[in-house]
């Protein structure tokens, strides 16, 4: 059996994300979106997610949390739910925080038992030392104060506690124009500009329109450190099932990371 016969549902995807700038500062304008957005991401998910989930990006995240013996976990941006029910599989009591209502309805409507609640990234409201593992489940990009967001989960995390973090690469959030552009002859090649350009853009795909933030890879690993973590987990994962055709195409271009961090005992964070 090929790869596309065990998920037949995974082929090439539409053409690459529209992008539009927009204002740097945090504004109404962010979560409106996503609520105006909710209905499309949800058909978009279904109950296996999209080509990056399913086929890239669950099995390395899953793999760096079981058997690790996690009781309690945090789902920064959960959506609606998928991947808190993939770790409440695994035995962990989690809660999933987010700030879109008309995703939450979802979470709950499919896990009534779950423990799912409104909130943001960047406040909690959570005591210090709450959980085990805490989980930014390609969420990081869709944060407009990443330092109080990196702050915060670091500061609920117990001590020798994990931060597991997958987000698009800054490779590919810096992407001219979409990214892919046809040379003289035809053939593709990944464009980026302005890498170091912190920036926000609106991005558009299969009836979704949400506001994004590119930064250089150096912001967030600056940030990280400064909290008091410690990195002791990179990577950059490779499609491991799916279409072939669509497998390629990311295998081109390093379009995902996946680090996990550390909160080491008595490592206080950078004033």
């Amino acid at each position: 059996m090929s790869a596309a016969d065990g998920n037949s549902r995974y082929v090439p995807e539409a053409p690459r994300r529209v992008s539009e700038p927009c204002e740097m500062r945090e504004d109404a304008s962010a979560p409106s979106a996503w609520a105006d957005s909710a209905a499309a991401w949800i058909a978009d998910m279904g109950e296996q997610g999209d080509y990056g989930r399913a086929c890239v990006l669950d099995r390395p995240m899953l793999e760096r949390i079981h058997g690790r013996r996690f009781a309690t976990a945090l789902d920064v941006g959960c959506g609606e739910g998928r991947f808190c029910r993939m770790l409440q599989a695994g035995g962990i009591s989690t809660v999933g925080i987010d700030p879109t209502e008309e995703l939450l309805r979802q979470a709950r409507r499919r896990d009534p038992k779950g423990d799912y609640r409104i909130g943001r990234a960047e406040a909690f409201g959570f005591p210090d030392r709450s959980f085990d593992l805490v989980v930014s489940y390609l969420t990081l990009i869709d944060i407009g104060d990443i330092d109080r967001a990196v702050a915060e989960m670091a500061r609920v995390l117990r001590p020798r506690g994990t931060l597991l973090i997958a987000n698009l690469t800054s490779f590919g959030t810096a992407g001219a124009d979409g990214g892919w552009q046809p040379d003289s002859d035809g053939r593709l090649h990944f464009c980026i500009d302005h890498y170091l350009d912190e920036r926000a853009e609106w991005v558009s795909w299969r009836g979704i329109r949400i506001k994004n933030w590119h930064r250089p890879l150096c912001r967030y690993m600056t940030l990280l450190l400064g909290a008091g973590l410690t990195l002791t987990h990179f990577d950059e994962p490779a499609p491991n099932s799916g279409d072939p055709d669509t497998a390629d195409r990311y295998r081109r271009v390093p379009w995902f990371l996946l680090m996990e961090w550390k909160k080491t005992a008595g490592r206080q964070p950078r004033g």
